[in-house]
């Protein structure tokens, strides 16, 4: 079964944030898509970058790995990560590889931009 390539867009969150809107599958497949996305978020002057994982179906081990690399981009711009939209499931695995620890997990966007 070919797993369908993950969707990205992004949005300006103002002040000074961008949500990337992650829809479908994140895998290894994707990176190229996400860290174009990055980049157009970090073109916004975002200092926070919210990826909002509603939209998603599927993570797999290439998708946590891609969003291990995301989070030194960001540090590098010191910018903040904060995920929002994740099923139990994913915030399990998040904490589970202390993904958390890295990235802020919240229940809403308005929640993740608002904390320091």
């Amino acid at each position: 079964m070919a797993l369908s390539a993950a969707r990205l867009s992004v949005d300006t969150y103002p002040p000074n944030a961008a949500v990337i809107q992650v829809a479908g599958d994140v895998t290894a497949a994707c990176e190229q898509d996400l860290m174009a996305a990055h980049e157009e978020a970090s073109d916004t002057g975002a200092k926070v970058i919210v990826l909002d994982f509603t939209g998603m179906d599927y993570m797999n081990s290439g998708g946590i790995g891609m969003l291990v690399t995301l989070l030194v981009r960001g540090q590098r711009r010191q910018q903040r990560i904060a995920a929002v939209g994740l099923t139990t499931h994913y915030r399990q695995i998040f904490e589970l590889t202390r993904l958390d620890e890295a990235i802020g997990l919240f229940d809403t966007t308005a929640a993740a931009v608002a904390t320091r």
